[in-house]
C-alpha cells in the first residue's frame, strides 16, 4: 500500500496512510488520486462545504465494497483541529457533525475513507435556517439525463421569472441538482414549503415530464421534483464531490449554457481538475446571489387555498402537522 505521506494544506499536516491504496477499482485511482483532486478542486468543495454541517459517506474497501454513511466525529482520536457541530434529526436525537473549516478537513475525512461528501443547507452558526433551496430533478425509470436537462430549462425559466439566480450541476448520475441562495430567515418547514412550491409551478409546466408524486408507483415515466431533499436531515452530494460509481464520476458546477451540451461521464476524477484549473468554478458568484423566499411562500398559500397543501414527508419522520396520510396508493386502497 505503500509508506504514509504528509500533506501540508491550510497550514495544517495530514497524514494520509495506505496512499496507493485502489479506491475506484476500474479505474485504478487510488487513495492518494482522491486526495490530489480534492487539493486541486479546493477552492470550489469549499464553497459548497465551507461551515456546513457534513455527511461522510466512506468506503474502507473502495467503490464497491463496505460502504456506510457517518454523521458522528468521534470524540476521541480526531485532530485537536477538527471543527465539528451539533445537529438536531427530525427524532429530536443530536449527533456533533463534521463541519469543515478549510480544506485541511476534507483531506482528513479522506484519509478516513470519505469519498463524498453531504452537507446540509445550512451553517454551523444556523443550523435550523437553511441559506440553500435546493431543487432535485431526479430522472424515473425510462427517463434520462436529457430529460433532466430538459426540465431544468423550465426550471431557468422560472428563476429569471422571479429575478433570481439559479446554479445548475449535475448530479454525478442521471440527475440535474439547481441550487438558489437564500437569506436565511426561514426554517426547514418554510424552506420545504417553497421547493413544493416551486415543484408544482415546474409540474404545471411540463405536465407531459414532471411529477412531484412521491410514491414511486404513482410517478411514471417522469422525472421527478425531490422536494424532500428540503427536510430536516436530507442532504444531496455537494458541488466537486465525487460520487460512488464505478467511473468515478463527480458532482459538477456548470454554466446554463453547457447543460445542455454535456454528458455525466464528462466529469470524473480524471478531468474536473483539469477543468477546474482552466475554466475555474462555474459557481464562483453563488454566495452573492441570496434572495428573498417570499415569492415561493406565497405560491404555496395559493395552492393551499385551491386545495393542494402538503405532500408526505420521508418516512423515518415523525407525523407532521397537516401532513397527508402517509401510507402509498395501493396499500391505501386495501
Amino acid at each position: 500500500m505503500g509508506d504514509a505521506v504528509e500533506i501540508e494544506v491550510a497550514g495544517r499536516t495530514v497524514r494520509v496512510s495506505s496512499p496507493e491504496r485502489v479506491v475506484y477499482p476500474e479505474r485504478g485511482f487510488t487513495k492518494l488520486d482522491v486526495v490530489h483532486y480534492y487539493q486541486a478542486v479546493g477552492e470550489g468543495i469549499m464553497r459548497a462545504l465551507h461551515h456546513r454541517p457534513t455527511m461522510l459517506q466512506r468506503f474502507p474497501g473502495g467503490v464497491g465494497g463496505e460502504m456506510f454513511f457517518q454523521k458522528r466525529v468521534p470524540h476521541k482520536g480526531v485532530p485537536d483541529w477538527i471543527e465539528t457541530t451539533e445537529i438536531t434529526f427530525p427524532s429530536g436525537r443530536t449527533a456533533d457533525e463534521l463541519c469543515p473549516a478549510d480544506l485541511a478537513h476534507v483531506l482528513w475525512a479522506v484519509q478516513m475513507n470519505a469519498l463524498v461528501f453531504h452537507p446540509w443547507p445550512v451553517r454551523g452558526t444556523d443550523v435550523d435556517h437553511p441559506d440553500e433551496l435546493r431543487i432535485d430533478l431526479d430522472p424515473q425509470p425510462g427517463t434520462d439525463f436529457d430529460d433532466a436537462v430538459s426540465v431544468a430549462g423550465t426550471v431557468r425559466e422560472i428563476l429569471a421569472e422571479l429575478g433570481w439566480t439559479g446554479w445548475p450541476k449535475t448530479s454525478g448520475g442521471r440527475g440535474v441538482h439547481i441550487y438558489v441562495r437564500m437569506f436565511p430567515r426561514w426554517g426547514f418547514i418554510e424552506g420545504r414549503r417553497a421547493a413544493i412550491a416551486i415543484a408544482r409551478e415546474i409540474e404545471r409546466r411540463r405536465p407531459d415530464l414532471v411529477t412531484t408524486a412521491w410514491w414511486k408507483e404513482l410517478r411514471g415515466v417522469k422525472v421527478f421534483v425531490d422536494y424532500n431533499q428540503m427536510a430536516r436531515d436530507r442532504t444531496i452530494a455537494c458541488a466537486y464531490s465525487l460520487r460512488a460509481t464505478a467511473r468515478g464520476t463527480v458532482s459538477t458546477p456548470v454554466t446554463w449554457d453547457e447543460l445542455t451540451r454535456v454528458e455525466p461521464d464528462d466529469f470524473d476524477l480524471a478531468t474536473v481538475a483539469e477543468r477546474f484549473a482552466r475554466i475555474g468554478d462555474p459557481h464562483a458568484g453563488i454566495d452573492d446571489a441570496a434572495v428573498d423566499l417570499t415569492p415561493l411562500l406565497e405560491w404555496a398559500e395559493r395552492d393551499e387555498r385551491e386545495g393542494n397543501g402538503d405532500l408526505p414527508y420521508p418516512p423515518d419522520y415523525p407525523k407532521m402537522p397537516g401532513e397527508p396520510k402517509r401510507v402509498q396508493p395501493s396499500r391505501a386502497k386495501d
